[in-house]
């Protein structure tokens, strides 16, 4: 079994004491590519850093997270557009709007979201897109660039039935993360998770955040790390009804495609 996890923060700190033996670990359960998550200026530059000094088993995002958009300014926009240009650099984001903790103003969120949808129609590049409590708003500006860019992702879907088939009209790629096991804000993912298309749907650990409920025994540090996305994966292909090798294979082939791996 081969897996991509296609959204990983293997800049935050939490990897820096252990950072190769987490590798090592990934590889040893079947994940075969992983495409670190850019969610600041700073973030973006080191997830392009540890692209170039994995090559062939990382890859980059580059964008600014919606609860950081209040520091996006004229020369983060500049910078982002070089970030964009390298190939290791796979889509643009973490973008998008966050309107449950609302730690950047409303409209400043719009604005940067706007600016980095431009970056990726220019660059020509899929979109790392994040949303949570912002639908409708996420959506309008969304379907005024979708057929601009080449693929987009709505990565760590937590969102309604509604949502899921807004995406999917648009086209958009589906990414599930350990949401799905959480017993007490993720049994609805399992009820729908199996309308996802075989082609649209990818999956993420999004670490060190979200560590799976459902791993047993679970780790007294409670981060979570690559090589979870096998029981992640196990899971999804429980509530899709279909063998692990079947979602294993079909996530993948999507996630090579998407991010052109």
């Amino acid at each position: 079994m081969q897996l991509v996890d296609i959204g990983a923060n293997l800049t935050h700190e939490s990897f820096r004491h252990d950072f190769d033996a987490v590798l090592d670990r990934a590889r040893a359960h079947g994940i075969t590519r992983m495409v670190v998550t850019g969610a600041s200026q700073v973030g973006s530059e080191h997830a392009l850093e540890l692209a170039r000094a994995h090559s062939g088993l990382l890859y980059a995002t580059a964008g600014v997270h919606p609860h950081h958009a209040v520091d996006y300014t004229d020369t983060t926009d500049a910078r982002l557009r070089e970030l964009a240009q390298a190939p290791e650099v796979r889509a643009v984001g973490e973008t998008g709007l966050d309107y449950n903790r609302n730690y950047s103003p409303r409209d400043v969120q719009r604005m940067v979201f706007e600016r980095q949808l431009q970056i990726a129609v220019t660059a020509g590049k899929p979109l790392f897109l994040h949303q949570r409590d912002a639908h409708e708003d996420f959506l309008a500006l969304l379907k005024r660039y979708r057929d601009k860019v080449p693929a987009a992702v709505v990565h760590c879907f937590t969102d309604t039935r509604e949502a899921l088939r807004d995406y999917l009209a648009l086209d958009c790629h589906i990414g599930i993360t350990g949401w799905i096991c959480d017993e007490r804000r993720g049994t609805h993912l399992r009820e729908f998770v199996r309308e996802i298309p075989a082609n649209r749907l990818m999956i993420e650990t999004d670490a060190p955040y979200l560590l799976p409920r459902t791993v047993r025994p679970q780790p007294s540090h409670r981060r979570n790390e690559p090589m979870y996305l096998k029981h992640i994966c196990e899971e999804i292909a429980r509530d899709r009804g279909e063998p692990v090798d079947v979602t294993a294979a079909n996530s993948t082939a999507a996630a090579m495609a998407f991010f052109h791996l």
